[in-house]
């Protein structure tokens, strides 16, 4: 019989590692979100593109809510099992 104490494993359950996967993932897609509005002629300044919703407020709210995410995957304590004798 293994004590929880004596366990010397990971400093994060399985599921805290999927939610951190998870949390990077979305702050992956936020930074893609944000890309893009250049163009090739560099006279040409497209201010619609550039500063189009999407840029400007969908992706930093994305990237905001994954590293949100990320901090709840840390702090968060896995469940605990229950020892039988």
């Amino acid at each position: 019989m293994k004590n929880k104490s004596d366990d010397k494993g990971f400093a994060l359950g399985k599921k805290n590692y999927i939610m951190l996967a998870i949390g990077f993932i979305v702050i992956i897609i936020g930074f893609m979100l944000m890309v893009g509005g250049g163009t090739d002629d560099p006279n040409v300044f497209n201010a619609k593109e550039l500063f189009s919703f999407r840029r400007v407020t969908l992706a930093p709210i994305i990237i905001l809510a994954g590293f949100v995410f990320e901090i709840y995957a840390i702090m968060k304590k896995p469940k605990e099992e229950k020892i039988e004798e």
